[in-house]
């Protein structure tokens, strides 16, 4: 008896503890459980969207140990120079045949930049003429299907002859 009187008096001050925040351990509780539902709800979700898109077969055939190198440059860094250059290639006459010719070279380096990030193979650096301009047309259609959105391989884009 007297050894269950020592326990009783041991656990009196948890009881009373218990009993002044019941509440907040109530709360902690049920924050925490609804925290959990949350987190794999979004778990759920995403592995939904990943059946649905078929992510892994995206992504399957590229090497995500190339990103991250350190001279790489940013995928998006990339990107927005294409979008910038490509915007002044197309962009009106009267620039002169150098800084149009330095312009393409400049565009033709960041499509090759893009090409090796996303393991995309290119032949721009082997064609010149006709045959450089189909090869880039190409390079951009390719690129826009993985992803980069570029002013020349949008649909209904019309280029301006030169």
């Amino acid at each position: 008896m007297l050894t269950l009187a020592l326990l009783a008096m041991a656990s009196l001050p948890a009881v009373f503890a218990l009993l002044f925040c019941y509440d907040e351990i109530l709360d902690r509780m049920v924050c925490g459980w609804s925290e959990w539902r949350e987190r794999r709800r979004e778990r759920r979700t995403i592995e939904r969207l990943d059946r649905a898109v078929e992510a892994d077969a995206l992504t399957r055939d590229i090497d995500l140990s190339a990103f991250d190198r350190i001279d790489r440059r940013p995928l998006e860094q990339l990107a927005a120079d294409l979008r910038r250059l490509g915007g002044q290639r197309l962009g009106g006459p009267g620039r002169p045949m150098v800084w149009h010719g330095a312009l393409l070279q400049a565009y033709d380096d960041r499509l090759r930049l893009a090409c090796r990030a996303l393991d995309i193979t290119e032949h721009l650096g082997e064609l010149d003429g006709v045959d450089q301009e189909i090869e880039r047309v190409r390079v951009e259609g390719v690129l826009h299907a993985a992803g980069l959105s570029l002013p020349a391989a949008r649909a209904g884009h019309w280029q301006r002859h030169r």
